[in-house]
């Protein structure tokens, strides 16, 4: 007879959060931004009605992974978790010295992930969180957004369909963008935010403006055309208009 495991598969939330430009702050910095999110973690997710102790957390150096309780409504980690959190890590740059500034960057994914008996969850979905964790697009929104912004959320298409789009209460469809990354193997849609920025995040992507001719018309102040001066043989200039009209001008020998 087959040997039962203490393994199942659940379907859960999942949150990761990472601290932005936290290398080379030196130990005693680390340690203390370390502990600035950690409460602010904390915090946000006990206000946001989740048991804190029933979450499976996993320390990722600089910053911390999130598997929320069976049963979590996946709209409580947007609101009020991540805009909570938000507000708490505004508040503590405010007073915060430059190297204990903490701007984080925020994944959030959903699917089945398979339960160990030692407490740790994994499976396709917490990959797919580390691949948004990492995305570009959040990247360089937080690195492009006012220094005011603490936060820079890239929701999955999957977390974004069944709970953003919807319009629920302290979820504004509005002020999320859709982006399109890739990061090593995984290419997706995702939608970013910048919690507590009025606008909509900047195209992290622009593309480069139209490439001007190389020959440029002089404008006639008169009129809304253009003239071009080519020269000719004969030691003369041909001046042409674009209704096709030219004017020659020869210069003589005295």
């Amino acid at each position: 007879m087959e040997e039962e495991t203490a393994e199942e598969w659940e379907y859960r939330s999942l949150l990761a959060v990472d601290i932005e430009r936290s290398a080379g702050r030196g130990d005693v910095a680390l340690l203390r931004i370390r502990e600035v999110l950690s409460a602010a973690l904390r915090a946000s997710i006990e206000l946001s009605g989740i048991d804190w102790d029933a979450c499976l957390l996993d320390d990722l150096g600089d910053g911390f992974r999130v598997t929320a309780p069976a049963g979590v409504r996946k709209t409580r980690l947007i609101h009020p978790l991540v805009h909570e959190l938000a507000v708490r890590l505004r508040a503590h740059n405010r007073t915060a010295g430059p190297t204990t500034q903490v701007r984080v960057r925020i994944a959030l994914h959903a699917g089945d992930v398979c339960l160990g008996p030692a407490g740790q969850a994994t499976g396709g979905p917490l990959e797919v969180l580390a691949r948004l964790l990492d995305a570009a697009p959040a990247r360089t929104a937080l690195a492009q957004a006012p220094e005011t912004v603490s936060a820079a959320l890239l929701v999955s298409q999957h977390f974004f369909d069944e709970t953003v789009r919807h319009g629920f209460p302290g979820i504004d469809p509005d002020t999320f963008r859709k982006v399109t990354f890739t990061e090593k193997e995984h290419t997706a849609d995702a939608w970013l935010h910048l919690p507590g920025h009025p606008a909509l995040p900047a195209d992290p992507d622009p593309a480069p403006p139209p490439s001007t001719p190389a020959q440029h018309p002089v404008a006639s102040a008169a009129a809304d055309r253009s003239t071009m001066i080519n020269k000719a043989s004969g030691h003369g200039a041909v001046y042409a208009t674009q209704n096709g009209t030219q004017h020659i001008h020869v210069a003589r020998k005295s």
